[in-house]
């Protein structure tokens, strides 16, 4: 059961088999705490109204600090309506026993956190401190990267859902520019009868390729798609269901591509072991004034060697007159539809984590919940990090046969 000091009541550990049989077939209430999005570049938020309504249908509480759905075009009205206790301080919301927000907790928030609480953000490992996992440690809490959550299949479902929305968001945005009299060159990104179609060079076959693909299309564009992989481009292939042109990554035969076209997407994820193809100056020298380029790997350095980050109030800059849009974390430009995304990855887990008597139980039945644990009780069981950081680390698998 939860208790108020803790996540969840470890006393209960010490009842007999039969009583702890029972605990463990009773639903558990908890308290879920939102937080605003402190980083300006970050516009979603972790629960949508219609999710809070259903958790507090469940009998959990929600705590929500005050305008945290804002930027997601959720207010404070539509939650307390659902249930949520709207907030007015951090504090407040850090008494909860579980705590969402996208981005990793800041200095001040990690000031207020407890004892066995339930961290679930995003990590972005390269961009933090030893300071941050100190805080972490140093209360005893549990912390967990979203992103690493994965699925039954072994994948990961919210990296995937926010590539989805990334993939077609890019071509919105490749047509806003395209068109544009000052940064495109006022053409159409598709195609009418009698007028041959914009063309859109993607180079990278994963989800954002495809999703970017299967939008051009919808719209009318001819495609072209570049990986070196064989497998991605045959599962594109497959996938879209049409007979496009697919292509590895072969520098005569993209250069020709790109010199045709209207809007390009860089969507290549780097490789574990740093090598990654990046598009060079001379090949986008040479692509036309007005065409645009997307680069959605600028978060890992670029697909385009031209490319710099940018940012939602810096979008795009030109050189050699392409324009370069290329601001990390795309599906923050279409929150409402990113924020319900979301919502619909964190809500069946919560309802899942309410099921269970404890954290170590929960952790047990959900292998893919468990694989995005980095810290467990103020211990770090991720071995990069442990590596990296200069922390002990134990097996997870190991703490919970031992503690549970």
């Amino acid at each position: 059961m939860i208790s108020e000091e803790g996540i969840f009541n470890l006393s209960a550990q010490l009842l007999p088999k039969e009583e702890m049989l029972a605990i463990a077939n009773e639903k558990t209430s908890i308290v879920i705490g939102v937080l605003v999005e402190t980083d300006e570049e970050e516009n979603r938020v972790c629960l949508s109204p219609e999710s809070v309504g259903l958790l507090v249908e469940n009998g959990h509480r929600i705590f929500i600090l005050t305008k945290a759905g804002e930027k997601a075009g959720f207010s404070d009205m539509e939650y307390s309506e659902q249930g949520a206790q709207v907030m007015s301080s951090v504090d407040e919301v850090m008494q909860a026993q579980v705590i969402l927000k996208v981005s990793p907790l800041n200095h001040y928030e990690r000031n207020y956190i407890r004892k066995n609480q339930l961290i679930i953000t995003s990590l972005q490992v390269i961009n933090r401190s030893r300071e941050f996992f100190n805080d972490i440690i140093d209360r005893k809490a549990t912390a967990v990267s979203f992103e690493k959550i994965k699925d039954h299949a072994g994948t990961y479902p919210l990296i995937r859902s926010m590539s989805e929305i990334a993939g077609i968001a890019s071509v919105h945005i490749g047509a806003q520019y395209l068109c544009h009299t000052q940064y495109g060159n006022g053409g159409l990104l598709g195609g009418v009868p009698g007028l041959k179609p914009a063309e859109m060079v993607i180079i990278g076959a994963g989800t954002v390729g495809e999703y970017a693909a299967r939008a051009a299309l919808g719209i009318g564009a001819s495609i072209k798609v570049f990986d070196n992989s064989i497998y991605k481009l045959r599962r594109i292939q497959n996938n879209l269901n049409q007979n496009v042109f697919t292509s590895t990554i072969q520098p005569q035969t993209l250069l020709s591509a790109l010199k045709e076209a209207d809007v390009a997407i860089g969507a290549l994820r780097v490789h574990e072991n740093g090598a990654n193809f990046r598009v060079p100056v001379y090949m986008v020298e040479a692509m036309r004034k007005g065409s645009v380029i997307i680069d959605l790997s600028i978060d890992q350095g670029g697909t385009f060697e031209t490319s710099r980050p940018t940012n939602h109030k810096d979008l795009v800059f030109q050189k050699f007159g392409v324009t370069h849009y290329c601001v990390p974390n795309l599906a923050s430009r279409v929150p409402y539809t990113a924020s319900h995304a979301l919502s619909n990855f964190f809500t069946p887990l919560l309802l899942e984590m309410g099921e269970s008597a404890d954290i170590g139980q929960f952790l047990k039945r959900n292998g893919g919940f468990r694989n995005g644990v980095y810290v467990y009780n103020g211990i770090v069981t991720n071995r990069t990090i442990g590596r990296t950081f200069g922390f002990n680390y134990r097996d997870l698998d190991l703490l919970l046969a031992v503690l549970h």
